[in-house]
């Protein structure tokens, strides 16, 4: 059986797609991170789901982190055929932002509620960071303009989704019946 620690990052480098070596520092490996965390945030908030529109959602949106993670890991300049964020998966999340749209939101909105609200607020900070952070790179290296379109819409759709969970879970407390 192959083992599951490789030893090569030892001395604080790790291995890009393409083969070149980067420091666990680099904004590279930093973005690749973030974007990791922030996939795994959404399968926290997915566990804390019961709204089969929610899980779809946040599936698609799992399923396009790891073409944005796969996209990230290629050093600058290295070749590598990886999978890219195009304009689809753009329309795609505008269009789940406006199939969830729970209407006009006239007050501030603490992320705090049920633990379904709550994950998806969580998975809504850790995306803006990865954003930041992704930004932050695409101002040293080349960056794929829809991928960054993709993230600036991803805090959105999360708190879009919250607000959905919030005003869904308020209805069925003030309405047993509601379904």
């Amino acid at each position: 059986m192959a083992r599951m620690y490789t030893r090569t990052g030892d001395k604080g480098e790790t291995t890009l797609m393409g083969g070149k070596r980067a420091s666990k520092t680099h904004p590279r490996v930093e973005a690749m991170g973030d974007v990791d965390e922030l996939n795994a945030a959404i399968g926290v908030a997915m566990a804390a789901q019961s709204d089969p529109k929610v899980l779809e959602v946040l599936r698609m949106v799992q399923n396009t982190l790891f073409t944005v993670g796969a996209e990230l890991s290629v050093a600058a300049g290295a070749k590598a055929e990886m999978p890219r964020v195009t304009s689809h998966d753009v329309m795609a999340m505008e269009a789940a932002v406006d199939a969830m749209d729970p209407g006009k939101v006239t007050e501030f909105v603490m992320p705090r509620g049920s633990m379904a609200v709550a994950t998806l607020h969580l998975a809504r900070a850790v995306a803006r960071r990865a954003e930041r952070h992704v930004f932050a790179l695409s101002e040293k290296e080349p960056a794929n303009p829809e991928l960054l379109q993709y993230l600036n819409r991803l805090s959105s759709l999360l708190f879009t989704l919250a607000v959905w969970v919030q005003r869904d879970e308020g209805a069925r407390q003030e309405h047993p019946t509601y379904r």
